[in-house]
């Protein structure tokens, strides 16, 4: 890779701060020439303290790849099955608002195919957020929350984005080893690739380790906008960026769990990612399964992408022939994005310390580090 394109991934970095209101944005690039970080803004508004390598951050949904890839090494070691229906491990717990158990496998849950509905944006769960802001919402109350409406597709019908289906991975993983999510995603995920700085965020967390940037919400809902019209399609039109950003840092996760509630850094997010890129975690057969997408183009609100189990792939004809795979995730005050060739050789991991009004900064990062045109 050459000088040019860290010039380019710099230069969409400072726009990100100058533009789009981001308060700060880092970059942390592997390939052939070696490690090249970059930075802009900052980790603080009131400090205007820089951001910098090695902090501890929030991934938010890309979470979600180190919960599948924990199901995956217990399908390894024959401790379960992809094609196991739900109802084997938890019985009776899908027989409510029109659900079956029997028909909805582990592996529809992993790729959003088991027909739950968009648990993210659940009246209840952004009501709490808005007003509630410290709760700790345990095991039950999620799952609870990812049945509290009816199923909106067939089991294996269609990609339907959905947390729901990994709260019920996260207590499927609890039930089959007797031991607790966390426990399980550190043996079989964290402890083998040496991720020495990241973990499963406890429940009743309410900070960070040092080094940590401070993270923000851009505005609040408009006013007299219901938290219940929120849908997957309206809900950015409904924020208020003209209001201050608002330091949502002490914000209680516990509602993240299995689909969305580990903590890292750029450089272990990296390592993990490049180990399910290329094989170096999982055995030949779960690394096919968890690299097996589905749906159709921009499943997961990036073009020409598809969704694994966790994890997304880029369709390689827009890719110029290669194959680019990655983890994404937002949370309030939190935006993960991170990339990797299947070879290893060439990655990317970037994170904000808010959310992203548009995706225009993620796409430019993509095409500045893979040489293609996304549009």
């Amino acid at each position: 890779m050459t000088t040019n394109t860290y010039e380019k991934v710099q230069q969409i970095l400072a726009q990100a701060v100058a533009e789009d209101g981001v308060p700060g944005i880092v970059a942390e690039v592997h390939d052939g020439d070696g490690t090249w970080f970059g930075t802009a803004g900052v980790a603080d508004l009131t400090t205007g303290h820089p951001r910098q390598s090695g902090e501890f951050l929030h991934i938010g949904s890309s979470g979600k790849a180190f919960t599948a890839a924990t199901v995956l090494a217990l399908a390894a070691e024959g401790r379960l099955s992809l094609e196991d229906p739900v109802s084997t491990w938890l019985p009776d717990v899908l027989e409510t608002s029109g659900y079956d158990g029997d028909r909805i496998t582990v592996r529809h849950l992993l790729n959003h195919t088991g027909g739950l509905f968009l648990t993210g944006l659940a009246p209840e769960l952004q009501n709490s957020i808005a007003t509630r802001p410290t709760r700790n919402w345990t095991t039950s109350e999620l799952i609870e929350l990812a049945l509290s409406q009816p199923p909106v597709a067939k089991p294996g019908e269609q990609f339907l984005y959905s947390n729901g289906g990994y709260y019920l991975a996260g207590a499927i993983i609890e039930k089959v080893t007797g031991g607790t999510y966390a426990t399980e995603v550190e043996r079989t995920v964290i402890r083998p690739l040496g991720l020495s700085h990241t973990y499963v965020r406890p429940a009743d967390a309410t900070g960070y380790p040092h080094p940590h940037p401070t993270g923000y919400v851009a505005g609040a809902l408009k006013d007299g906008v219901d938290p219940a019209a929120l849908t997957a399609e309206n809900w950015a039109s409904m924020i208020d960026y003209d209001k201050p950003p608002v330091d949502v840092t002490a914000l209680n996760t516990s509602w993240g769990w299995a689909a969305g509630g580990v903590v890292s850094t750029t450089e272990d997010l990296t390592r993990f990612l490049r180990a399910i890129a290329t094989g170096g975690l999982l055995p030949p057969a779960q690394h096919q399964e968890m690299w097996t997408t589905v749906g159709g183009d921009s499943v997961v609100w990036l073009p020409h992408a598809r969704y694994g189990l966790g994890v997304i792939e880029f369709d390689s004809a827009a890719m110029d022939g290669q194959t680019v795979r990655g983890v994404s995730g937002t949370l309030p005050g939190s935006f993960t994005l991170a990339l990797s060739t299947d070879d290893g050789r060439r990655s990317v991991a970037i994170h904000a310390n808010i959310e992203p009004r548009t995706l225009d900064i993620p796409i430019r990062i993509i095409e500045a580090m893979y040489g293609v045109a996304l549009g």
